[in-house]
């Protein structure tokens, strides 16, 4: 099983007086890169937050958000009425005019408002807290249907990576035999006299040190245990980055071994497979 880093969560909650909406995204990253927006009210909460995205988001770019709705009379401003009152008899003092262009000027000036700094309801905040975590996981469960696209993708890929080194196994004796006639020929146009036991050592040899027998065994190995970690029960991108690093060093050998034109050619097509494998690791968690 495993999960992509891609996805995205949401959840309402509607409140006597406000509706609070909260948003969850992510991208890949190859660390939690957390961005939190929220009001003031709610940044005392900004830590205590910041743990519960990290301790179930584990990875990722992710942007974290609350808007806040108001949906009835409920303000945090008050009209400062005595200096207001003070703003408009001293208008009144200076010139001559209606008190409701006096009162329209008067709300201009300082601290004719008065802004009263909103307290967190604990009680209100629990039930936030309830709606962040049900954000959350629905952001995981994207993440999930995201990471079936991607196992299936990788399955896929394997299964070609596999099947292309089965041509690779069955082309070796092939590609052995057109060694030795390689070699063969170009000592045959010496015309000189050789020693054909001699020879035959130093093909023996030379065979011997192309020999790619331990880089077939290996690559199959990397690719069984590729598949058995996507199958296991916990999502590890970076253990399966790891594998793929270990197959491509096989892949690589192969065909700085091969020496061998049509066998080259296969070895391509392993190497381009394996890229598309890790272009998409990028994203698994």
């Amino acid at each position: 099983m495993i999960y992509s880093m891609t996805g995205y969560g949401k959840s309402v909650l509607q409140l006597p007086t406000k509706k609070i909406t909260i948003e969850l995204k992510s991208l890949n990253s190859k660390n939690l890169d957390l961005n939190a927006r929220m009001p003031s009210i709610y940044r005392e909460k900004e830590l205590a937050i910041r743990k519960i995205l990290a301790d179930k988001l584990e990875r990722g770019k992710v942007d974290f958000s609350i808007y806040v709705e108001a949906t009835a009379e409920d303000t945090s401003t008050q009209i400062n009425t005595p200096v207001v009152k003070q703003y408009i008899a001293q208008l009144k003092n200076v010139v001559d005019g209606d008190d409701i262009d006096f009162l329209k000027m008067a709300v201009r000036f300082p601290d004719a408002l008065n802004t009263v700094r909103e307290e967190i309801d604990e009680d209100e905040w629990k039930t936030i807290e309830g709606e962040i975590n049900t954000a959350i996981n629905d952001l995981i469960n994207h993440r999930l249907d995201e990471g079936k696209v991607l196992e299936q993708d990788f399955n896929n890929r394997v299964v070609s990576i596999e099947n292309i080194l089965e041509q690779v196994v069955a082309m070796d004796p092939e590609r052995v035999e057109g060694v030795r006639e390689r070699l063969l020929k170009g000592v045959q146009e010496l015309r000189e006299k050789y020693d054909e036991n001699r020879f035959e050592q130093e093909l023996v040899y030379y065979i011997e040190k192309f020999d790619i027998t331990e880089e077939k065994v290996r690559l199959k190995n990397h690719l069984n245990y590729f598949i058995e970690s996507i199958n296991s029960k916990d999502s590890n991108g970076k253990k399966l980055g790891f594998i793929s690093q270990e197959m491509g060093r096989e892949i690589n050998t192969i065909g700085s071994k091969s020496n061998y034109a049509p066998m080259q050619q296969l070895v391509v097509q392993m190497k381009d497979e394996l890229e598309k494998i890790k272009e998409q690791l990028l994203n698994v968690l």
